[in-house]
């Protein structure tokens, strides 16, 4: 038996192509591969497309009683590179809806215009070890959603020097 080696792309229903184009080139720095009246590609890395977008004509925004993906996570590579990105949104208008420190990950979500969510998130364990390890410590199961944080707060506590391990350490 064999498992996939990644998660190649998401690909959403929509009945407002350009404006759900134009929103996830702008949140995730993004390009186009290939576009027409039916349908986008996008892409912000060496893969040909992460996020694809079809035009139903759909305009019924998912909610909690309805069935499906519940959100779409992407990593950055650094807590620099989340915190830039949230800052760049903000600047632009979008904002999160909810920032959360679940242990595993430092996690801002995201509402596009058709109500879907994302998540741009952080590692908070530099290794697999470590991360087990806090697994192991029952500090999830202790609390498996998290804690909130204020992201304008972490960008200030990030600027004044403050270190990744406090500034990732859960509440």
């Amino acid at each position: 038996m064999a498992s996939p080696n990644k998660l190649a792309h998401v690909v959403l229903k929509t009945g407002q192509l350009t404006t759900m184009t134009e929103w996830y080139l702008r949140v995730l720095e993004g390009r186009v591969t290939f576009a027409n009246d039916a349908l986008a590609f996008l892409t912000y890395d060496d893969e040909h497309h992460r996020v694809a977008l079809i035009a139903t004509g759909a305009t019924e925004q998912p909610g909690d009683g309805h069935t499906g993906l519940h959100h779409a996570a992407f990593t950055y590579a650094t807590l620099a590179d989340l915190l830039g990105t949230y800052q760049r949104l903000s600047a632009e208008g979008i904002r999160p809806f909810w920032c959360i420190n679940h242990g595993p990950t430092t996690s801002m979500y995201f509402e596009d215009p058709d109500g879907n969510h994302i998540e741009l998130q952080i590692d908070n364990f530099a290794t697999e070890e470590a991360l087990y390890e806090w697994f192991g410590s029952g500090a999830f199961e202790a609390n498996p959603i998290g804690t909130q944080f204020d992201p304008d707060d972490l960008v200030r506590r990030f600027e004044s020097g403050e270190s990744f391990d406090e500034l990732v350490k859960r509440s």
